[in-house]
């Protein structure tokens, strides 16, 4: 194992500002990070396509960077493009999924590719999810039996109290075969069992060479809960839920604030 680092940056809300930009200081940063030595890996709820934009920006193929997609169910090697990790839905899942959604009046979607693949007419928040990662929404009627294809998630949607119902709802009904969890109060998303960014990095840490101890991982979401208390190094930025901060070993600024270039120049360039 090496004594470098490894820096794990969720995307929204962390690593953009809330313009969903990245901002010259954060980029340069990032930038100096890899090019000591240490390795980057962006940690998104987001699908792989979703990420592409960040990626291009960072340059991270270029630079030897890697991407944490799906919540932890799919690790990419920018450079190479080869998936270093990955893990997907049991095919049973889908079907009890969709009439739990359909039961609730809530959204669904999935991934093919580069599409958002929804079940019902899209809401506003599969709307959102399909803006903020840049990819066209198709609606698939028969979403069960359309979605024969392997998946790394499943994302629900709902107004925030009703997303928290089901988040629970789910949980006690299948809690036990899947990973269930809110990354925003309005996404409940759903993972196969045992995959959250947490568990993805301690299968990957090894293959990047890096230590547990070595890692810091930086977030503001419930999604980033997991690795935030696995790292080295938990850090929430300073617009992150209460939830997040409390389980943090440190709090940076605001997104909007630069924060991860407080944490770089505290924690790698000291």
């Amino acid at each position: 194992m090496t004594d470098k680092k490894v820096l794990v940056l969720d995307i929204d809300g962390t690593l953009t500002n809330s313009k969903k930009e990245i901002t010259e200081n954060t980029r340069n940063a990032i930038w100096n990070v890899m090019a000591a030595g240490h390795k980057v890996v962006l940690a998104s709820g987001r699908p792989t396509p979703g990420m592409k934009r960040y990626e291009k920006e960072l340059e991270l193929a270029e630079r030897g960077g890697y991407l944490l997609s799906f919540n932890g169910a799919r690790i990419v090697d920018c450079e190479s493009g080869d998936i270093l990790y990955q893990r997907t839905l049991p095919k049973s899942a889908i079907s009890k999924l969709y009439h739990f959604a359909k039961e609730h009046g809530a959204g669904i979607i999935t991934y093919l590719g580069d599409t958002v693949i929804s079940a019902f007419e899209p809401d506003e928040y599969v709307v959102y999810e399909a803006k903020i990662n840049d990819l066209p929404i198709r609606v698939e009627k028969d979403f069960p039996y359309f979605v024969d294809f392997e998946v790394n998630k499943c994302l629900m949607t709902a107004p925030p109290e009703k997303a928290a119902e089901m988040e629970k709802l789910l949980q006690e009904k299948y809690g036990e075969t899947l990973s269930i969890y809110r990354s925003e109060p309005y996404f409940v998303e759903i993972m196969p069992q045992n995959v959250d960014k947490a568990s993805s990095l301690d299968k990957v840490l090894p293959i990047l060479g890096v230590s547990r101890e070595n890692s810091i991982c930086c977030g503001d979401g419930f999604n980033d809960l997991s690795m935030i208390k696995y790292a080295g190094l938990g850090v929430a930025m300073g617009n992150a839920q209460e939830a997040v901060k409390e389980a943090t070993d440190y709090i940076t600024a605001t997104n909007d604030e630069d924060g991860l270039v407080e944490v770089i120049e505290r924690f790698i360039n000291k």
